[in-house]
């Protein structure tokens, strides 16, 4: 029931985004088709305009099967944040959210001055007590600062 045209049809369909960008035939054994799929372009497009089609081909097969698939998203979340921020890329990502946990610490340690202030104001006597826990609290803040650190087995988790 397949005719010659049917055939060559469905090989074009079957192309990987690598393969149409680069505008080749897609062989059985290619090292791009399961890690950028035809219905996914622009993700083929990223990562071969900031790391090159041939590149990301070596590096890819350098690498054991099982941790290609870690490599390719790895490589296109690298890509998207070069294209997306030229100067900075995902350290520009990493830098900002950073900022933002600091922020937010002095945020909080704000607001727990705050609360200790008038739990000491309504309760004279137990303002010595009072104030201790949120010291406390304090302190624990700045043992746990490198809890918040980008995570790069995840690049879209952060941690």
């Amino acid at each position: 029931m397949f005719t010659s045209s049917n055939s060559v049809e469905g090989s074009s369909s079957r192309r990987c985004a690598g393969c149409k960008h680069l505008r080749r035939r897609c062989t059985e054994d290619c090292i791009l088709a399961p890690y950028f799929p035809a219905n996914n372009p622009e993700r083929f497009e990223c990562v071969h305009k900031i790391f090159g089609a041939g590149n990301v081909a070596r590096m890819l097969k350098m690498l054991p099967v099982d941790e290609r698939a870690q490599a390719a998203n790895s490589l296109f979340t690298e890509a998207y944040w070069r294209v997306k921020e030229p100067v900075y890329g995902s350290t520009g990502v990493v830098i900002r959210i950073q900022q933002e946990i600091s922020a937010i610490r002095c945020e909080l340690a704000k607001t727990l001055a705050q609360i200790s202030m008038y739990e000491a104001h309504n309760a004279p006597r137990a303002s010595a007590t009072a104030a201790t826990p949120l010291l406390q609290q304090l302190d624990t803040l700045g043992t746990q600062e490198n809890m918040f650190l980008f995570d790069p087995n995840n690049p879209f988790n952060f941690s």
